[in-house]
């Protein structure tokens, strides 16, 4: 049913270098694609139930994200639920028994047509596509870039299973590189390669550590790109004072605008939909500020139950116009996926060696990893992450209506506005 085609997928040189002539650089490895098995267009309108049950698992994922925190350093963390819920769609087209039920229940995922619902939301995301490798990132383009990239990279000597591989091809475009992964010299290089190349070189290197007894390597990536609607005037950015998620004041360069977007606010928070140029907004949530030094929050959280009522304002939340202040940052995390997965209470999910034979005969989840990274400043925002779950077989506005200044931590998302997906989420404790 399968037939490998050799094609240049990877859109990076491998190469070594060497002391004297340089060693030749490792061939590609072939793509394994299904005969006959192309991607099917899906109608996004016929899964508006199961897309909901999405915007639920993406929140779910991003409290979970935070909450754990990663490598962030001085509390601020910048994650993608987005990736790891693409991610986790494909390792479930691959789950049975008690693990499947565990993730849908855990995870929130729709209980039928799933597959090709993420298709629909993938196809949605496709209208946006370009190549990472060809932006400014120093002027992010007025149409905004968002690649979403699938890979799976499985050892030779291992079975896959076809109905697996067929439901990947079918509905998330997911080809996949045939490896030996005992070769780390040839392997490591082509999956840092598929890594670098689907972010433009923002991630250099697959999260996960390099482990030469796996059998299995699962990715998504996510590349973003985009200018604000309306630009902030470099000429307006102030050090102003921030007070940091550990009580110290410091000065932050702040910028400023002023112009029409969502404005809303509930018991404890406030926030605004900043527009990027088309199809995107950074929905920017400040926590309630109180008087007493002692009860201000420690970071800008918030759960999962709170995060969806927060959504479900925005929905209905009507234009204003908003003076605003928002620092410039640049942040980047890390996550050991494993605890997440944990904290969420996957437990059958890590531990089983039975429930993923459709992946592999007896395969285990053995590594799950995210890299993330942010630069937001005057002219729009510049964002990627890639998830890796790796397994092994054993066998000009009016005056302003509102104000609101970004001046103390606050979450943030970037939100794809025809799907209502979170596809990154972070806080800012310190913009420096």
């Amino acid at each position: 049913m399968f037939r490998l085609q050799r094609m240049v997928a990877l859109g990076a040189v491998l190469a070594v270098a060497g002391c004297a002539a340089p060693a030749p650089a490792p061939a590609p490895p072939e793509l394994l694609t299904a005969d006959g098995v192309g991607r099917v267009s899906v109608d996004r309108a016929a899964y508006a139930a199961e897309l909901r049950s999405f915007r639920t698992s993406a929140l779910v994922l991003g409290d979970a994200l935070l909450t754990d925190g990663g490598d962030g350093s001085n509390g601020n963390v910048v994650s993608s639920p987005g990736s790891l819920l693409i991610a986790l769609a494909m390792l479930r087209a691959g789950a049975s028994g008690e693990t499947a039920a565990e993730m849908d229940s855990v995870l929130r995922f729709p209980a039928e047509n799933r597959d090709e619902a993420m298709n629909s939301v993938l196809r949605s995301l496709e209208q946006f596509d370009g190549d990472p490798g060809a932006v400014d990132e120093d002027n992010p383009p007025r149409k905004p870039v968002m690649h979403s990239a699938n890979g799976l990279f499985v050892d030779k000597g291992v079975p896959t299973g076809e109905p697996f591989l067929d439901t990947l091809a079918r509905h998330y475009g997911t080809g996949v590189y045939p490896v030996d992964f005992s070769d780390e010299g040839a392997t490591k290089p082509a999956i840092d390669a598929w890594v670098n190349g689907n972010t433009g070189g923002r991630i250099k290197e697959a999260p996960a550590k390099y482990d030469p007894d796996n059998t299995f390597s699962l990715l998504n990536s996510l590349y973003f790109a985009a200018a604000w609607s309306a630009p902030f005037d470099p000429n307006a950015t102030s050090d102003l004072p921030f007070t940091t998620a550990a009580g110290e004041e410091i000065d932050a360069p702040a910028m400023h605008n002023e112009l029409k977007m969502k404005y809303a606010e509930g018991a404890g928070w406030q926030g605004v939909d900043l527009p990027y140029a088309d199809g995107f907004v950074m929905r920017l949530v400040l926590p309630e500020d109180t008087a007493d030094p002692a009860a201000r929050p420690a970071s800008a959280a918030f759960g999962a139950d709170k995060l969806m009522e927060i959504a479900g304002t925005f929905e209905t939340a009507q234009p204003a116009s908003v003076q605003i202040q928002l620092p410039r940052w640049d942040h980047k995390s890390s996550f050991d996926l494993r605890k997440v997965f944990e904290s969420l209470g996957l437990k059958k999910t890590l531990a089983t060696t039975e429930d993923f034979n459709n992946i592999q005969p007896q395969m285990m989840i053995t590594q799950a990893a995210q890299a993330a990274n942010i630069t937001v400043a005057e002219k729009g925002t510049i964002a990627a992450a890639v998830t890796q779950i790796n397994g092994e077989a054993t066998s000009a506005p009016p005056q302003p209506e509102r104000t609101i200044d970004f001046d103390r931590p606050f979450h943030y998302q970037i939100v794809h506005v025809e799907t209502g997906l979170p596809l990154f989420m972070g806080t800012v404790a310190d913009p420096r």
